[in-house]
């Protein structure tokens, strides 16, 4: 069977680590509104939520409670229909040590991972291959995020090393982060998949008011997608979305024109589980 005709993974990022309600009156921002959120995006057809939590002055945080709760709300919201996915992004606030002891506090279901923000000079190769070593044996779906070619390479130098453990990690190829004004093209996509070795399943989230464009071209490509407004704003035409639910219709929509059905919670843990 053509990658393309594989069931799409559709995620949504619904408020990251920076936008406020001043960017957008219905970004989440509390676990309710979070488990809100996550509610109206399933319905939409989004499948797994990429998860930020916030502390008590609204900044990003890393706080194990604040995810524990949120993600006990977004449960008791959809049970386990979506994956839940946590972010350990640095946000210019978090050490990597900080990032990692988060991640092993919390012990999500699902964690994203930026690779350029752990594997530092800061951080030993031994505490690096341990972590991973970690996540492998405690089986967390690992994602890893990628925002550049260079940031490729050197994941695949990692894993050629031997400091990445053979696991079935889900890649996230980030477009229009190091662009003018952080706005991705389609053609971005490109790059990433010529230096892919193909060792993984990928997705791609994208910067600016083209990320409809590049779910289009994502999806044509036999790649996954995440969407929302921790990357964007705006509808196709321009507008400005409700909700991000509005942004993860648009997205299954265009699944439904390339003929790729969407995928179940199930159906992702499957793919991403020991032997998957």
């Amino acid at each position: 069977m053509s990658p393309t005709w594989q069931p799409l993974i559709l995620a949504v990022a619904p408020n990251g680590a920076y936008k406020t309600k001043a960017d957008h009156p219905h970004l989440p921002m509390t676990a309710h509104e979070l488990a809100e959120s996550a509610a109206a995006c399933l319905d939409a057809g989004a499948t797994m939520i990429h998860l930020h939590v916030r502390d008590a002055g609204g900044r990003h945080s890393l706080d194990a409670d604040a995810y524990e709760a949120a993600t006990a709300a977004i449960r008791r919201a959809v049970g386990d229909r979506v994956v839940v996915q946590m972010s350990s992004e640095a946000a210019g606030r978090f050490a990597p040590e900080q990032q990692m002891a988060s991640v092993r506090a919390v012990r999500p279901e699902a964690v994203s991972i930026g690779l350029r923000e752990i594997a530092t000079e800061a951080v030993p190769e031994r505490t690096l291959a341990d972590f991973f070593q970690w996540l492998a044996d405690t089986e967390i779906m690992t994602q890893v995020i990628l925002y550049s070619v260079t940031d490729v390479h050197r994941w695949q130098e990692l894993r050629r090393r031997g400091m990445i453990p053979e696991w079935p990690y889900f890649v996230l190829f980030v477009l229009g982060r190091y662009a003018a004004e952080q706005t991705s093209s389609p053609s971005d996509l490109l790059a990433f998949l010529n230096a892919d070795d193909g060792a993984y399943p990928w997705a791609m989230c994208a910067f600016g008011r083209l990320e409809h464009a590049c779910v289009m071209a994502a999806a044509a490509s036999g790649g996954h997608v995440r969407v929302g407004f921790e990357n964007n704003l705006y509808l196709p035409d321009g507008s400005l979305a409700a909700d991000n639910a509005a942004l993860v219709t648009h997205a299954a929509d265009a699944a439904r024109v390339l003929g790729r059905p969407l995928a179940d919670a199930g159906t992702v843990r499957r793919l991403f589980a020991r032997g998957g």
